[in-house]
């Protein structure tokens, strides 16, 4: 559990200006809205201020050490689970505990996820939320309870079985077919266990950052309709995205594709590659540590 947490907090670190970035340019901030991904990425330092491309990382931080502790873990947990229950063994019980690890830890760490949006998404001089347990206030009193943290859970979860399924399943397929293939090449022997056979940590980067852009790639649309739902009450075009099947109609109709299911993707292949690459080696690497091999 705890390799999971380190590994997620020092991913998330790494991108964490990124991060801001795609937030603002997903929900169209009308600050930034006509610009592109490296016009905001200069243009944030000059309005905000440097810290301005880590406004709401406090709240991650909170946010994803339970994640991915629960993610890594649940992900293990599951694995053995359908292998012994339902006989499922190989690529698809991989792809389905990976989906299934990643529903259980957004779940988990929801309303956590809900305060950091409404924080990275506010611009110096026009702040609604003091901090994190004045948003949580703010949400709770304002938007309904509890039911107000979990505003756009059903896109995220459509989203994040795709998104993890396919993280963890292109992450294991390329370790397995690496130390099958070229187990000289590729691997070496474990730290705790020299038995063991695990990926050079050059490679382990490498599988990690492919896994993560083809698992960006197929969910991203559901990325950007739950950013906007999360933010709801803030945006002027609120009414229109109150579920996720309208949101998506609302995005398309008036953005498009590219500039609206898609906006921000570039930067988010810059952003996600080396996050998944991180977390990826971080596990590994503390699954060695732990002894756990």
């Amino acid at each position: 559990m705890w390799q999971g947490g380190v590994a997620g907090c020092c991913a998330k670190t790494t991108t964490a200006p990124l991060d801001r970035v795609k937030i603002l340019l997903q929900a169209h901030n009308h600050h930034y809205k006509h610009l592109g991904v490296f016009s905001t990425l200069c243009a944030v330092p000059k309005k905000e201020g440097y810290l301005g491309l880590y406004k709401g990382n406090g709240a991650m931080m909170i946010r994803i050490f339970p994640y991915g502790a629960i993610q890594f873990m649940a992900f293990d947990q599951y694995k053995k689970v359908i292998k012994k229950h339902l006989g499922i063994s190989g690529h698809v019980h991989r792809l389905m505990a990976g989906s299934m690890a990643g529903i259980t830890a957004v779940i988990c760490t929801y309303p956590l996820d809900m305060v950091r949006v409404r924080l990275a998404f506010q611009v110096k001089g026009e702040h609604k939320y003091m901090g994190i347990i004045h948003a949580f206030k703010m949400i709770y009193t304002k938007e309904g309870g509890f039911s107000g943290f979990y505003r756009g859970l059903m896109p995220t979860i459509v989203g994040m079985a795709p998104y993890a399924g396919f993280s963890f399943f292109t992450f294991g397929t390329l370790k397995s077919i690496g130390l099958a293939q070229a187990p000289n090449l590729l691997g070496r022997p474990s730290l705790d266990n020299p038995d063991v056979l695990v990926l050079k940590t050059h490679i382990n980067l490498l599988c990690g950052g492919i896994a993560g852009a083809i698992a960006q790639t197929i969910s991203y649309p559901l990325d950007v309709t739950r950013r906007r739902m999360q933010l709801g009450a803030v945006l002027p075009d609120s009414e229109k995205c109150l579920t996720m099947v309208q949101t998506l109609k609302y995005v398309y109709q008036q953005h498009g594709i590219r500039r609206g299911l898609y906006r921000g993707l570039s930067l988010n292949y810059i952003r996600c590659i080396p996050s998944q690459a991180v977390a990826f080696t971080t596990y590994e690497l503390m699954k060695q540590f732990l002894r756990l091999n």
